[in-house]
């Protein structure tokens, strides 16, 4: 199992709380957040990841320096200047080698079970798998709305909702049909992708109740420092 981890995020609603460190970095009882992310997927299987840097790079690739053995191997791609979401996945999917990738955002924890999700994704032949989680009383999230057999409808924006299916921002992603696309260097993968081709209905979304935070508010940034004293023993 191929895995993108996107580590390049500026954190910038996190700057007074963490400085001038890149997202992933940010500490969570000690550890960097990414620590954490390689801690899941290697529990999930992962035999390769390939980080997306940007944003202070070189505080990521110190740290990695720092270790003498994981148990995956690692590759990294370097923008040379802000290619959004979208930029970020395909430097690192034309990097990747096998036919289904997943993609996981650097700043996200959301402990859904990969192997179950790829069987979802392969077994619907699907272009692009969302995990999906259901959220209730909330505005900082779209909404994912889909049918009966799991193809995405449509994405509601950002509004107040007693309760949806949000985009947990873990994905699997079919290579082959990913560069197809031909999509330019620079892009949003949520705007000029997922919602631009959603029409196409080979976009799914696979559900689930696991575990999941968003550290990119100061908040939930806070939470995690209790959360993940339980969550990672």
């Amino acid at each position: 199992m191929e895995v993108i981890i996107l580590a390049g995020g500026l954190g910038t609603r996190l700057k007074d709380v963490i400085g001038a460190y890149p997202k992933c970095m940010a500490p969570v009882n000690g550890k960097p957040f990414l620590s954490y992310l390689f801690d899941y997927v290697d529990a999930q299987g992962a035999t390769r990841v390939i980080l997306s840097l940007g944003y202070k790079h070189r505080v990521v690739t110190d740290w990695l320096e720092t270790f003498d053995y994981l148990p995956f191997e690692l590759d990294y791609v370097i923008e040379s200047e802000p290619l959004g979401t979208g930029g970020g996945i395909l430097g690192a999917m034309e990097v990747a080698e096998t036919d289904d990738v997943a993609v996981l955002n650097g700043d996200t924890m959301f402990k859904v079970n990969l192997r179950e999700q790829l069987k979802f994704h392969k077994e619907k032949n699907a272009a692009t798998t969302l995990a999906l989680k259901k959220m209730y009383k909330f505005d900082r999230y779209g909404v994912v709305n889909t049918d009966a057999a799991g193809v995405v409808t449509s994405f509601e924006e950002k509004q107040y909702k007693e309760e949806g299916m949000i985009n947990g921002g873990a994905y699997f992603i079919n290579r082959e049909m990913f560069l197809a696309k031909n999509l330019p260097e620079k892009f949003s993968f949520e705007k000029d992708y997922l919602e631009r081709f959603v029409k196409e209905k080979k976009i799914y979304g696979f559900t689930s109740e696991d575990y999941f935070i968003d550290i990119g508010i100061p908040v939930d940034y806070d939470a995690a420092q209790i959360d993940f004293k339980t969550q990672f023993k």
